[in-house]
């Protein structure tokens, strides 16, 4: 669509915006996306959220003339990861957040198999909640220094809260690049002591297991020819989280030391 026109009708011109997993435009003050097999499932679990008062998260419109998913957008700035480290209270702000998260969907229970991004079709186990599952400082919005918002829900699905936990943990410490041991050991305390449910170490161990999983489920979703996934291939996924993991594993035992 020729954005003149767009203008001359007094329509919104998109705004591609970064991050996602391609394909989100920013339209007015709504954001849309590509559909898949999964958006149902991730569009009742949003729409339930929104029901048990779960703050910071984009709430859904349904889907637009092209079959895009509509849903809010949420004003505030998102975190360059490579060049940033967020503010001690922002990390301790999205801890939080992300407990009274999981806290809340742990009364979801859907009646049935639903089908997600990465899962594929199945039924939510007894030990699980549904997790979701990107949770890094890249889908977080600031708003004034403060954090407000949980965005990109379509790899939402099942899981263990430890999951989700791991996963923040890999960029928002962070652990995927080298920052100062002490810097590492003060984040890493306030995140255990924030979400108050396990050690430092046990939450190193899953970092591991969280983030080698991730890689397996990039390659998974490359081979099936999952858009998403491809536009990470062509930044260099996965093999750029394998060797940012294998890198990290090596800081492992300084890490411990300190702890």
């Amino acid at each position: 669509m020729c954005h003149d026109a767009s203008v001359a009708r007094g329509e919104e011109i998109p705004e591609h915006l970064p991050g996602g997993s391609g394909g989100v435009w920013r339209v007015g003050r709504t954001v849309r996306r590509p559909t898949g097999p999964w958006t149902p499932a991730v569009h009742e679990l949003l729409d339930w959220l929104a029901g048990e008062g779960l703050g910071g998260i984009p709430h859904v419109s349904g889907l637009d003339e092209d079959d895009r998913e509509v849903v809010s957008y949420i004003e505030g700035r998102g975190v360059p990861v490579d060049d940033e480290v967020v503010l001690d209270t922002v990390l301790v702000e999205a801890v939080a957040w992300l407990r009274d998260f999981h806290d809340i969907v742990e009364d979801f229970r859907p009646d049935g198999p639903r089908t997600w991004r990465q899962a594929g079709e199945v039924e939510l186990g007894d030990d699980e909640i549904i997790c979701h599952n990107d949770p890094g400082a890249y889908n977080w919005i600031i708003q004034s220094g403060h954090f407000v918002a949980m965005i990109d829900w379509d790899l939402a699905g099942p899981g263990q809260r430890i999951d989700d936990l791991a996963f923040l943990c890999w960029t928002a410490i962070p652990l995927y690049r080298e920052i100062p041991l002490e810097d590492v050991v003060r984040r890493l305390d306030l995140v255990v002591d924030t979400y108050a449910e396990w050690g430092p170490m046990a939450l190193l161990d899953a970092v591991v297991a969280r983030m080698t999983t991730a890689t397996e489920r990039i390659a998974a979703g490359i081979e099936r020819g999952d858009p998403g996934m491809l536009n990470l291939a062509r930044k260099g996924e996965p093999q750029r989280t394998r060797d940012r993991l294998a890198a990290f594993e090596a800081r492992l035992p300084a890490i411990r030391a300190a702890l």
